[in-house]
This record gives C-alpha cells, sequence and structure tokens, in this order.
C-alpha cells in the first residue's frame, strides 16, 4: 500500500518514518517537510539510514494523489489547511490535535483560532473505540499526555469517582517539538525538573476530559499538572481518584487485570514492579500499576508511556492498520529497549 507523510520533520515525524520502514504492508513514497524541504532526510534524521539518498519535498497535494493512506505530522492547527486538496479517497490519520475535540468552544479556549471539525478518535485500547476506527477513513491521533491519562482511568469507572480526576505527569522534552526553544536547551532541562503550563491551562486538557467521558460514560473534571523531565522521551503520568465505597486492592486489581487482558500493548504489571519510562523506551507499549492509599482513600495508577510511540506515531500506525483492515500490530513492538 503506497502511503504518504506530510510533515516529517519533527520528532513525531521521524519515529514515523523509523516505524513505516520496518512495516511489512506500508510503502513510504512521499516525504515533505516545510522549512527542510530540499534537505537530505538523514540530514535531519541520521538513525534512519533506511531513507539514505532520499529528500524532503516541499508539500504539493498532487504529490499524494497516488497514495492511498496519508500520515500528517503537521503542527497544531496546520492539517486543517491541507486536508481540502487531498484525495478525498485516501484514508488519513492526523497526528495533530485539530480532529480531536468534540467541543469547538473548548478548541477557541485552549488553542485559538476555528475549530475545524471533529474525526473519530483514535484510542483503540479505549472501550468502544475499536469498532468506530474500523469503519473510519479519517482519524484523530490522541495526543501523548491524552493517551496516558485515558487509559489510566478507563478501567476504573466502576471503583472510583472519576468525576474528580488528579493528574501530575511528567514528559520529555521531545513532547514540545523541535523548534528550539531557550527554556529546552540542554544547558536549562539537565538537572532541572520544572512545572509548566501551571493551573489547568495545558491544552490536552479537554481532549483528556472527553476521552474520559466517552470511554466511562460519565463527566469529568481533570486538574492536570505537566512536568518537564531532563531526558528526551517518555511520560510518566501519576493518576489519582476517589474510591467508592467497599473498593479494596483486589477489586482495583481484578478491574484493571480484566481491561488489560486481551490488550497487546497496555500491561498491569505484577504487584511490587513500577512503570519506568526507559522500560517503554521505542515501544507501543504502556506500562501501568494500580494501588490504594488507605489513608486518603484514593486510586493510584501509574502509566509510563514513550511519547513518541505509542503517545504519537506508534499509535498512529496501530490506527492505520485498523482503518486498513490489516493486523492491529504490524510494524510495531511491545518491546522496549531498556536503559
Amino acid at each position: 500500500m503506497k502511503i504518504g507523510v506530510i510533515g516529517a520533520s519533527g520528532y513525531a515525524g521521524g519515529e514515523l518514518l523509523r516505524l513505516l520502514a520496518g512495516h511489512p504492508e506500508f510503502e513510504v513514497c512521499t516525504v515533505t517537510a516545510h522549512s527542510n524541504a530540499g534537505e537530505m532526510i538523514t540530514s535531519v534524521h541520521p538513525q534512519l539510514v533506511s531513507y539514505s539518498g532520499q529528500k524532503f519535498s516541499a508539500f504539493a497535494a498532487s504529490d499524494f494523489d497516488c497514495c492511498e493512506l496519508i500520515f500528517l505530522a503537521l503542527p497544531h492547527g496546520e492539517s486543517a489547511k491541507v486536508i481540502a486538496s487531498l484525495n478525498p479517497k485516501a484514508k488519513i490519520v492526523d497526528l495533530g490535535a485539530d480532529y480531536r475535540l468534540e467541543d469547538s468552544t473548548k478548541w477557541e479556549k485552549y488553542y485559538g483560532g476555528d475549530h475545524a471539525g471533529t474525526w473519530t478518535y483514535g484510542a483503540p485500547e479505549l472501550p468502544g473505540a475499536r469498532d468506530l476506527i474500523a469503519k473510519s477513513s479519517k482519524v484523530a491521533n490522541p495526543g501523548c499526555y491524552a493517551t496516558a491519562i485515558a487509559l489510566g482511568v478507563a478501567p476504573a469507572a466502576q471503583i472510583a469517582d472519576v468525576s474528580d480526576v488528579v493528574v501530575v505527569a511528567a514528559s520529555g522534552t521531545t513532547g514540545a517539538g523541535r523548534s528550539a526553544k531557550i527554556n529546552l536547551i540542554a544547558s536549562e532541562v539537565m538537572g532541572n525538573l520544572t512545572s509548566y503550563k501551571f493551573g489547568g491551562v495545558h491544552q490536552h486538557t479537554p481532549e483528556i476530559e472527553e476521552a474520559i467521558i466517552r470511554s466511562t460514560g460519565e463527566e469529568t473534571k481533570v486538574s492536570f499538572t505537566p512536568i518537564l523531565a531532563p531526558m528526551p522521551r517518555g511520560i510518566l503520568a501519576t493518576i489519582t481518584m476517589k474510591l467508592k465505597p467497599g473498593v479494596d486492592i483486589k477489586k482495583v486489581r481484578s478491574a484493571y487485570e480484566k481491561a488489560c487482558a486481551k490488550e497487546e500493548f497496555v500491561h498491569l504489571l505484577p504487584e511490587g514492579q513500577m512503570p519506568k519510562t526507559a522500560s517503554v523506551l521505542g515501544s507501543n507499549y504502556v506500562a501501568m500499576q494500580v494501588a490504594v492509599d488507605q489513608h486518603t482513600n484514593r486510586l493510584i495508577v501509574s502509566v509510563a508511556i514513550d511519547n513518541l510511540v505509542k503517545g504519537a506515531a506508534g499509535q498512529a500506525i496501530q490506527n492505520a492498520n485498523i482503518i486498513c483492515g490489516l493486523k492491529e500490530n504490524l510494524g510495531l513492538t511491545s518491546q522496549g529497549i531498556g536503559a
């Protein structure tokens, strides 16, 4: 199947190219990058040796007419600008935020500008999502924080009060994109932890809430504090919710074991073992652990993902496999690289 990638010079785009190089059914035919058009792919992504001799091209919609599947890896607000010019018969997975939100007022509040619309939300492991994705030709790939948090909350619907969710989550610097920013240079980041978008203003907040509502059927408010961690990639989210009366750790583990039982990429770890960002590096794997804080009667959920794989490119390929009628795990692995 011939595919194209629009906007492949960023971190998520580079990871997408890496994973696509090993996909048995997808053939990358066209790769574009705006500011890097004309440059060798390996000059931006030197690790992608299988693309040696190939250049990024400037975007031209006609170059994608032959593509049956197109990935968009553009900055937020840019995908909607190119959609109308693309072949309407092509299947599309958008890694950006443009089509994730259902509520247009939330888009205007957290992102600004006009709301482009809503596509099928591509979180396969959330209840009821897989069938909707399979029937779709256009999928909005979830954000990295939203992926970790929604997967951590969804199994708790019957055992905890999901109307009030508190999250503190740390992410590596690649989550902020590849644009040069003083606060992201090594001298500023190394040996340092800091919160950012403090006070409930992070743009993933409405997406997280919509994903929880969609998967649990319950209204929710999420208090979300993100932290910039001194590492290139990975997310570690700590999620807390008030437990319902009579729920103990056995009932908690039973609910999460049931939710994870049939999922290849979502794993509840054995008791005593904690999720680590290093263990999921390079994989589409979600590592999860649960505990009960008896002092406050709260459920504590720890979730680790690679923000560039399960939080972006890996999940995009997972969605593409589903909408193309292929095995969901093609080109993906649940094996991490490790330290």
